[in-house]
């Protein structure tokens, strides 16, 4: 398994909020409640998740719980979504490194019980609610789309991938990371969570070369 950092993402839940007067906001308590929340998650299920036990889990008041966050939806995207933080993309000499890396991470991620719970639940749970399905994007998708455009600006200075032309269609670069974003992300999780097949070394080359040469390059 890939090792990874644990880092608190700038873009993270408890980031960029205006501050509260009074007592400042523990990290401590942030992190205890979204641990309490994937725990509660794996043993329990989405249905059986209530915010009075993932309090009682983390040792914290049900106000200061529902102060961080105003409902289950909410307090579960975000714990979701700071397992997604953990990804990064080290530079490992070339794009298709840096890729096969990154692969690696996220499949490594799935494996962990609470990571691959906690995301089956609340996509499940999307299809019902469409404010979900918003948290889900601004949250998860929208921040992990960071590593798409990391790894294409560090492809560039390399000499690797072109320059993005000035005077372009407007969007035409954004709409390609979003492509290349689903791809990756799509591939990955229907591979490890929907068929429940490894994500080993062939298949991370092999889709790796797809995915950079194009289909006549999968087959080499």
């Amino acid at each position: 398994m890939v090792a990874v950092m644990r880092r608190r993402h700038p873009l993270s839940p408890t980031a960029g909020r205006p501050g509260r007067p009074g007592r400042p906001r523990s990290a401590a308590a942030d992190t205890a409640i979204l641990e309490a929340t994937r725990a509660a998650l794996v043993e329990l299920g989405w249905s059986g998740l209530s915010m009075s036990d993932v309090a009682t889990r983390a040792g914290v008041a049900k106000t200061t719980l529902y102060r961080r966050w105003p409902g289950k939806n909410e307090l579960v995207v975000d714990a979701v979504a700071v397992l997604f933080d953990e990804l990064e993309l080290p530079d490992r000499g070339s794009l298709a490194a840096d890729v096969e890396g990154v692969v690696r991470q996220f499949a490594a991620l799935l494996e962990r019980p609470e990571a691959k719970t906690a995301l089956m639940a609340v996509v499940a749970e999307s299809t019902r609610d469409e404010a979900l399905r918003a948290r889900i994007g601004a949250s998860i998708v929208e921040r992990q789309k960071r590593l798409v455009l990391e790894g294409r600006a560090r492809a560039q200075a390399r000499g690797e991938l072109p320059e993005a032309p000035e005077g372009g269609p407007p969007g035409a670069g954004s709409a390609v990371d979003d492509l290349v974003f689903d791809v990756i992300a799509g591939a990955v999780v229907h591979r490890a969570l929907v068929s429940g097949r490894p994500v080993d070394t062939e298949w991370v080359r092999r889709f790796t070369a797809l995915l950079l040469g194009g289909l006549g390059a999968a087959g080499d």
